[in-house]
């Protein structure tokens, strides 16, 4: 019987307790929209993680103040967040961010300059372990204390943290993948609905997950996928793909060092250099890899911005590959032939650099004339000079120069070489005409038409010069003798036009002249009647002028010049004839002694 009763009392619990449950308030927390703008206004719009983590921590210190849900005075005690307990929104905010301070903490040890190493890789899946069993304990509160929609948030949120902590184990691609198909699927349903906001953010997220699912499928081997497409999926921007990149950039790295394996020599204008570093091989590859970008069949149809980040990427390769040339050389002893081989091979790799840097240098040449010529929509926008155009070929001129000085050095040159020094000197000839026309086009529309003149026909005499050196050389490219061409046909009519403006100029000078005397008025008074509010303080009238969106006018200023009376001038002509009667009579005269009379 007393069986019977307990049985009876623990149904009444059960019951009580999820009536409780079902009479409870539900929550609603737009899940991804909170997360997107913390991560924004708080260091990942840059990728700082170190930022975004103590802005977390802050978070969560505020949470437990305002909550009371403090830990314990000085000895930590542990408090459990249960269903029971979850009575304001903000209990389900400790959970999100607390996960969110351990995906953070991950990420940030996943993104160091070196990468983490192996006790910083463990550390990082520890703390992407902590990301997961918080996701779920989030996901476990909000399918009881939220809505429908912030329950489906709350699966996806712990899908996608699921998904990441297999991609970083790189095992169970198969569970990866269905974690990430699961939290693209919730996203897409919830991107039908909303405001535009969420549904924008809802799109941005599945095309974020789309490069992941896609590398799983790829692992599991459903996809084949090449090594240009996964770079330019590792090109798109967003904080969930950080982890891709990260993932991505480790196995091109590993692909690098097995293919450097077999690169042994670096080949330039006829010299081989042995490399036998092993960092210097991955760097040179790496610049190599990146060198088919630009120069590949595909490189006119990438975007400007994309191809200059490109060759700063090739920059970065080249210097870390210098560096280690160099260190070498600081350790080489006493060994000449190894430092003759270290020392050619970084003048090679100097000369490539500055070969690169003349090609990135042209490319934003091409930037600034499109610019100068395009006629300007946006008012904001800015404007081209030609003085930016002229310190360009400056600093193309300069590049050259240092090219060409540094093939010149050494002894014992080979044919190449010479050729390519003769091909340095064409280049700088190039750019002294263009720079010329560029330079004659500043002082053309500073109105200084005789110089503008003299220089467009020193540009006619560079430009032949070049010419005729292009057409005797055997390596001339025809698409720069067709610009010399054009820029001889640009110099030679534009220095007509300076010739016709600057006679019209010196006609018109006296009539300008004149026609200027004529309107200097001491008055200050224009031929424009303007109304000034102190000129009529008797007369209501209005002193703002009702067509024009004006300032009104008071007082002018500065004042007006106007003509005031001076003073005469006295000019003492008679003073020199008149004659001064004497005044000796009332001078006082000095009384002498008895003996000052007699010695006198």
């Amino acid at each position: 019987m007393a069986k019977e009763n307990n049985s009876a009392m623990d149904v009444d619990n059960q019951n009580s307790e999820s009536v409780d449950q079902i009479n409870s308030p539900r929550f609603s927390i737009n899940v991804l929209q909170l997360l997107k703008s913390a991560q924004m206004q708080h260091g990942l719009r840059f990728g700082d993680y170190a930022r975004y983590r103590r802005y977390c921590t802050a978070r969560l210190r505020r949470l437990y103040k305002s909550l009371k849900f403090t830990h314990g005075r000085g000895k930590y005690s542990k408090r459990a967040i249960t269903a029971s307990m979850v009575t304001e929104v903000r209990y389900l905010h400790v959970v999100l961010y607390t996960a969110e301070r351990a995906w953070s903490h991950a990420m940030e040890k996943k993104t160091l300059p070196d990468g983490p190493n192996a006790r910083q890789r463990g550390y990082l899946i520890g703390r992407l372990r902590k990301a997961v069993k918080w996701a779920t304990l989030f996901q476990d509160l909000c399918s009881i204390k939220g809505d429908s929609r912030t329950s489906l948030e709350a699966e996806a949120y712990a899908a996608y943290m699921r998904g990441n902590l297999l991609f970083e184990q790189d095992q169970n691609w198969e569970v990866a993948l269905k974690s990430f198909k699961g939290a693209r699927a919730v996203y897409e349903e919830l991107g039908k609905y909303g405001d535009l906001e969420n549904q924008v953010l809802c799109r941005e997220r599945v095309e974020e997950l789309e490069p992941s699912i896609r590398y799983c499928l790829h692992k599991i081997g459903e996809s084949n996928l090449q090594t240009s497409e996964l770079l330019r999926i590792g090109e798109m921007e967003g904080p969930a793909l950080d982890l891709f990149r990260a993932k991505l950039e480790a196995v091109m790295s590993e692909a690098r060092s097995q293919q450097a394996a077999s690169m042994t020599e670096f080949h330039w204008l006829g010299h081989r250099f042995p490399i036998s570093n092993a960092k210097t091989r991955v760097s040179i590859l790496k610049a190599q890899e990146l060198e088919k970008d630009i120069h590949g069949p595909k490189a006119d149809s990438l975007p400007a911005d994309k191809r200059l980040a490109t060759f700063d990427k090739i920059f970065a390769a080249y210097n870390e590959a210098r560096s280690c040339i160099r260190n070498d050389l600081a350790s080489a002893g006493n060994s000449e032939s190894m430092k003759d081989d270290l020392s050619g091979l970084d003048k090679a790799i100097g000369a490539v650099l500055g070969q690169r840097t003349i090609e990135r240098n042209q490319l934003l040449v091409s930037i600034a004339i499109s610019k100068l010529n395009k006629v300007r929509d946006d008012k904001n926008e800015k404007v081209t000079k030609p003085e930016e155009l002229v310190r360009l070929y400056d600093l193309l001129l300069q590049n050259a120069a240092d090219l060409s000085d540094l093939v010149s050095s050494g002894r014992d040159r080979k044919p190449e070489e010479l050729a390519f020094a003769e091909e340095c000197e064409l280049k700088s000839l190039v750019f002294r005409a263009e720079r010329c026309f560029y330079l004659a086009k500043s002082y053309s529309l500073a109105g200084k038409r005789t110089e503008a003149y003299a220089l467009y026909c020193k540009v006619r005499f560079l430009a032949d010069t070049a010419l005729k050196e292009l057409q005797n050389s055997k390596t001339a490219d025809q698409a720069v003798i067709k610009e010399l061409q054009t820029l001889q046909k640009e110099s030679r009519s534009n220095s007509c036009i300076e010739h016709a403006i600057a006679i019209m100029e010196e006609e018109q000078a006296p009539e300008k002249l004149s026609q200027k005397i004529s309107t200097i008025s001491l008055t200050g008074k224009d031929k424009k009647l303007e109304k000034f509010l102190m000129d009529n303080l008797d007369v209501y009238e209005s002193a703002v002028d009702a067509s024009v969106k004006s300032m009104s006018r008071i007082e002018r200023f500065p004042p007006s010049f106007q003509a005031a009376a001076r003073s005469p001038i006295v000019l003492d002509l008679a003073y020199n004839l008149i004659e001064c009667p004497s005044l000796e009579n009332r001078t006082k005269k000095d009384k002498k002694s008895f003996l000052g009379r007699l010695w006198r």
